[in-house]
């Protein structure tokens, strides 16, 4: 089935797909995908069954479009796919049967409903101690963005989070808006067992941070001043790790992969490491100007880094983002592990894409003792 297909099947709204019959190289027994509405934008909902578990994810419509494919040409023999105007039976792949539609019009009322996981208009007192917020739970004109910002990152975090998580540390928290924010979901609005740890280099953030969690009285909330690469911490069940500057990112990951972390979370920035590797005749169009190679190496950067977790056992997206200090949009790796484990053919197609550009990335250094044999 091609894109092109699937936008048309789009087009006519969708309201359910439901993939089965997995094949041996599928992740799940059971993927069910919905339209639903978060942040007053549509989105699709990929629920994927694992024995008596399930987990989520919420997807653009590109996102969901390019995952939808990949799943039914790879993980699964047969995809009912139900929209207003048709049913589409897809065999094999390739293979598709068009019906008369047998389903009822979506429903999205639900979803606007809970639109915002920290909804505007209820004080909420870290966004108001942090100046997001005014007293009565109006947001402040100029923090509209951030608290936007806030909620996306929080509809990602929930999405992935696995039901028994009770540690996540926050690799290089910062100012840690979304620290706070990760707490007071959580522990505060859901009640929920989780401790949550920040780490970060500047002691005076640190400070600042330990001194606003004790007003509040957010008792399983810490920081701690200490470096990614050496943290002796204990394990997590989730890691984050937000705009870590170059490979202390790739220290984040290696950290979360020896815990074996359920859900890792990570949005890179200043990736420079492979802009001076990189080697391709045939990309000289682009390797030749500054700009496109500097982008291109980030892009071959976060490649690298979604492949070599899927070869060590994770099964790995990447997703827009748009981070807190009012930049452009960015891209978030993240990660659910896998319960089928290590898998050499993303390995092996790790190793062709690593021969092809010439580079040696630093997270294969650090997970060299974890990787399959190709």
């Amino acid at each position: 089935m091609t894109a092109p297909e699937l936008e048309e099947m789009l087009d006519e709204g969708l309201v359910r797909a439901v993939l089965s019959s997995p094949t041996r190289a599928a992740t799940a027994s059971k993927v069910t995908v919905r339209p639903v509405e978060l942040g007053g934008e549509l989105s699709f909902q990929f629920e994927y069954r694992e024995g008596a578990s399930t987990r989520h994810m919420n997807l653009s419509r590109a996102e969901a479009v390019a995952t939808f494919g990949h799943l039914v040409q790879d993980e699964f023999k047969q995809a009912l796919v139900q929209t207003d105007a048709h049913d589409y039976h897809v065999l094999g792949g390739d293979r598709v049967l068009v019906r008369p539609p047998s389903a009822r019009p979506a429903e999205l009322a639900h979803d606007r409903r809970k639109r915002r996981l920290v909804p505007e208009g209820v004080p909420v007192p870290f966004l108001v101690e942090l100046g997001v917020m005014t007293p009565d739970g109006r947001v402040r004109a100029p923090q509209q963005k951030k608290f936007r910002q806030i909620n996306r990152f929080l509809e990602l975090v929930t999405d992935a989070l696995p039901a028994n998580a009770r540690r996540i540390v926050d690799f290089g928290s910062g100012k840690s808006y979304l620290t706070f924010a990760l707490y007071h979901l959580l522990v505060v609005d859901r009640g929920l067992d989780v401790e949550i740890v920040g780490l970060d280099l500047k002691e005076d953030v640190i400070e600042r941070c330990t001194d606003l969690a004790a007003t509040l009285g957010y008792e399983r909330l810490r920081f701690e001043v200490g470096d990614i690469a050496t943290y002796e911490g204990a394990p997590a069940d989730v890691v984050v790790s937000l705009h870590a500057c170059d490979t202390a990112t790739d220290a984040a990951l290696e950290r979360a992969v020896r815990w074996n972390a359920e859900v890792i979370l990570a949005v890179p920035c200043c990736q420079h490491e492979l802009m001076g590797q990189i080697e391709d005749d045939v990309l000289q169009p682009i390797l030749r100007h500054g700009l496109l190679r500097e982008r291109f190496a980030a892009l071959a950067t976060d490649a690298a880094r979604a492949q070599l977790l899927d070869a060590v056992g994770y099964r790995t997206q990447v997703v827009e983002f748009v981070d807190l200090e009012h930049t452009a949009k960015n891209v978030l790796i993240r990660c659910t592990r896998n319960a089928a484990g290590p898998r050499r053919s993303a390995f092996r197609d790790y190793l062709a894409f690593k021969e092809q550009l010439h580079i040696e990335p630093t997270l294969e250094r650090l997970l060299s003792d974890r990787l399959p044999v190709a």
